[in-house]
């Protein structure tokens, strides 16, 4: 099987705002642009109607312990490693420009969907552009809850590669089970490397 991922260069290169781009524009060091205050956001996050984050269940521990960073859906601090404590949970790190992720995204709502409970799913934008990303989740009609991530600090904690999309695999007590980056083709794929990785069959 091959799988085109998409770089996070080093070199930022600015993505055209009308459809996935090449892969050349890299993290911002900032989570998100000035542009994009409450009020510029406001009518793009009625518009995606996404799911709440997650709320703090516990004790946090593991790479993600002390990461804070926006819910994208209404603008809320989450303390990713208390909000996912004591559970399994699955991160996708991607991008609006990221056309795998395009193809990828419904898949894992549809997952989460059969999953319910078991699993917490959660993305990650990985562009400083929040804008774009929450036009890019209603396009897709995908409503999965999800963080603003533009200075890439999931990534660089669970050590992800360079590219995009990444899933990240996070066991209940907080550990990287795995990190898998490639897309995902199929609901059954997205379960099946759940099952391997956390033992959680979905």
């Amino acid at each position: 099987m091959v799988y085109a991922l998409w770089p996070r260069s080093e070199t930022p290169a600015e993505a055209s705002s009308d459809g996935p781009g090449l892969g050349q524009r890299a993290p911002s060091t900032a989570e998100r642009r000035a542009a994009d205050t409450p009020e510029a956001l406001a009518p793009l996050r009625q518009n995606a109607g996404l799911a709440p984050c997650p709320t703090p269940s516990g004790n946090a521990a593991g790479p993600l312990a002390g990461i804070t960073l926006e819910c994208i859906g209404d603008g809320s601090s989450v303390d990713l490693g208390q909000a996912l404590a004591g559970r399994p949970a699955l991160l996708n790190i991607w991008a609006y420009w990221c056309g795998p992720c395009a193809e990828e995204l419904p898949y894992l709502q549809q997952y989460a969907q059969r999953a319910g409970d078991s699993v917490a799913v959660l993305t990650v934008h990985n562009d400083a552009n929040e804008a774009n990303g929450l036009t890019r989740l209603t396009d897709y009609g995908v409503t999965l809850p999800g963080v603003q991530d533009g200075g890439g600090r999931v990534a660089a904690a669970v050590g992800a590669p360079n590219v995009l999309p990444v899933s990240v695999l996070i066991s209940a007590d907080g550990t990287v089970a795995k990190v898998l980056p490639q897309p995902f083709r199929s609901v059954d794929e997205i379960a099946d490397a759940v099952r391997e990785n956390l033992g959680v069959a979905s």
